[in-house]
C-alpha cells in the first residue's frame, strides 16, 4: 500500500549501486524521483566508463542481498533468471587463512549470488525502471546544490543535461550517491558550514583482474576462493569467484607498491607466488577472456556527518559519500543496499512528523554510523596491521588481531561459531555478537593453546 507522501520531488545523483536502491527507497514517499547519471547507461550487462572499478571482482554479501530483497521482493529470483551463480558460503567458498587449513566445508545456511558488477547493476536498474514515478536521466552531470540564503536548507540542483545545456531541478530532498561527496562538500563550503571530520586509512592497494573460461576439468569441491596472507604482510591477496556465462573472475591484490602484472605471464607468475596454489592451479591452463585490467585504491575513509552540529534540511549524502571501504573486502554494495533500506524505514517513521524532512539527516547519520561500524572494523583492523598502512592504530591492535586468529581457529572446530562468524562477515549481524562473554572466554582458551 502506498505510504503517505512527504514531498513533491526528490533528486538522486548517481545511478549506481548507491543511487538506484536509494531511489527505490524514496519512491513511496515522493510524487516524483529523478535520478541524474553522468554516464550513458548500457541496455545489457556491459561495463561503463563511469565505473572504472567495475571490471574487477564485486561481492554482494548476504546482508546486502537481503536488503535488496526487502526493497525489491523476489530479487533473488531476478538474480537466478539473470544467470548469477548461487554460492553456498559455507560449502562452496574455499577460505584460505594462514596458520590453518581451509575452513571446513559446512552448510551454514548462507546462499549468495556471484556475478559481474554490470549484471548486478543492470538487475537493480531494471527493477527501479518499473516504478512509474522514478525517472533516470542519463548523460547529466551535476554541478552544484543550491541552498537557501540562511543555509538552513537546500532547494535545487544545477546540472548539465544530455544536450550540454544548464538546467535546474527543484527538490524537496537531494541524495548524493555519486561516490565522491563533492556536491555536499561544495554546498557546505558555500554556506559557511564545516565539512565533516574524516577518518582515513592509507591502504595503498593495487589490484589486477583477469577473466577466464571455466575449463571442463575445473575443481568440483569449491566455486570461489579467498586467499589471505598474515595481516602484517597484507591480508587479502587474491579473490576468485564464478561469473555468469560459465566464467571465473580472478583479482590479485598488491599492497604498498606491489602491482600485479597486466600481461598473462606476469599475472600467472604473481598467482604462482600466492601462499597456496589453489588459484594458480585452477587458471594456469584456462582460456583468458579479454584484457587484464588494473585499478589503484589509495585509502578508505569514513566521514563523520553524525558529529556535525548543523546540517542543511533536504540534503543527504549516501553510500561512498559517507564511507568508502577497502574494496578487497567486498562490502561497498552491501552497505549501500542496507543504507537504502534504512532510509526507507526512516521515511516511514517520519511521515507523521509536521515536517518529516527536518530531522531526517541527523537520524540517518546516527543510524548509518551504527550500520557502518561493523564493516569498517572488519576491514580497518587487519588493514592497520600492515606496518606501511597510514592511519591511527588502536592501542589494543595486537590483542584484536590475536582474538581474530583464535576466533577463526575456534570456528574451524565449532559449527555454531563458524556460522556466527560468517553471519557477521556477511553483515547479517553486528560485530558486537562476537563479544559475548561466553564466546570471548572460549576464544581466549584457544588463543592460550597457541
Amino acid at each position: 500500500m502506498k505510504s503517505t507522501l512527504i514531498g513533491r520531488q526528490a533528486v538522486v545523483v548517481g545511478a549506481g549501486m548507491g543511487g538506484l536502491p536509494a531511489a527505490r527507497a524514496l519512491a513511496d514517499y515522493f510524487e516524483h524521483v529523478v535520478v541524474l547519471e553522468r554516464d550513458a547507461l548500457p541496455l545489457d550487462a556491459s561495463h561503463r566508463i563511469g565505473i572504472p572499478q567495475g571490471r574487477h571482482t564485486h561481492a554482494l554479501l548476504a546482508g546486502g542481498q537481503q536488503a535488496l530483497a526487502d526493497l525489491f521482493p523476489g530479487f533473488e529470483q531476478d538474480l537466478a533468471v539473470a544467470s548469477a551463480v548461487p554460492v553456498n558460503a559455507g560449502l562452496d567458498l574455499r577460505f584460505e587463512r594462514p596458520g590453518q587449513g581451509p575452513l571446513p566445508a559446512r552448510d551454514l545456511g548462507l546462499v549468495v549470488h556471484a556475478m559481474s558488477r554490470p549484471l548486478i547493476e543492470l538487475t537493480v536498474r531494471q527493477r527501479v525502471e518499473q516504478y512509474d514515478n522514478i525517472t533516470i536521466r542519463q548523460r547529466c552531470r551535476a554541478h552544484d546544490i543550491i541552498a537557501s540564503q540562511d543555509g538552513a536548507a537546500v532547494s535545487a540542483l544545477r546540472f548539465e543535461n544530455n544536450e550540454g545545456r544548464s538546467e535546474t531541478l527543484s527538490a524537496d530532498l537531494i541524495v548524493e550517491a555519486s561516490g565522491r561527496g563533492n556536491l555536499v562538500n561544495g554546498v557546505l563550503e558555500a554556506i559557511g558550514r564545516p565539512r565533516p571530520e574524516e577518518t582515513a586509512i592509507g591502504v595503498d592497494i593495487t589490484y589486477t583482474t583477469a577473466v577466464f573460461a571455466v575449463p571442463d576439468d575445473a575443481p568440483t569441491d569449491w566455486k570461489a576462493v579467498l586467499t589471505f596472507d598474515p595481516p602484517a604482510e597484507g591480508g587479502v591477496t587474491a579473490v576468485m569467484a564464478p561469473l555468469e556465462r560459465n566464467r571465473w573472475i580472478v583479482t590479485l591484490v598488491g599492497h604498498h607498491g606491489e602491482k600485479p602484472a597486466v600481461d598473462r605471464d606476469g599475472f600467472l607468475a604473481y598467482a604462482h607466488r600466492l601462499r597456496t596454489p589453489t588459484i594458480y592451479d585452477a587458471i594456469k591452463k584456462a582460456e583468458q577472456l579479454g584484457e587484464i585490467v588494473r585499478f589503484g585504491f589509495p585509502a578508505s575513509f569514513r566521514r563523520h556527518f553524525d558529529r556535525l552540529e548543523e546540517f542543511p534540511r533536504g540534503l543527504l549524502p549516501f553510500g561512498d559519500s559517507i564511507c568508502r571501504f577497502n574494496p578487497a573486502y567486498g562490502q561497498g554494495m552491501s552497505v549501500a543496499a542496507q543504507e537504502a533500506r534504512l532510509l526507507r524505514e526512516l521515511l516511514e517513521r517520519h511521515t507523521a512528523e509536521p515536517d518529516p524532512l527536518v530531522g531526517l539527516a541527523p537520524a540517518f547519520f546516527a543510524e548509518a554510523t551504527t550500520l557502518t561500524e561493523t564493516p569498517w572494523a572488519l576491514a580497518a583492523i587487519p588493514d592497520l596491521a600492515h606496518p606501511k598502512t597510514v592511519g591511527q592504530r588502536p592501542d589494543d591492535l595486537e590483542q584484536r588481531l590475536d582474538f581474530t586468529e583464535a576466533l577463526f581457529r575456534l570456528a574451524a572446530e565449532d559449527l555454531a561459531v563458524h556460522k556466527l562468524l560468517f553471519e557477521v562477515l556477511h553483515l547479517l549481524k553486528p560485530q558486537s555478537v562476537l563479544s559475548e562473554p561466553c564466546l570471548v572466554e572460549r576464544v581466549k582458551a584457544v588463543a592460550a593453546q597457541a
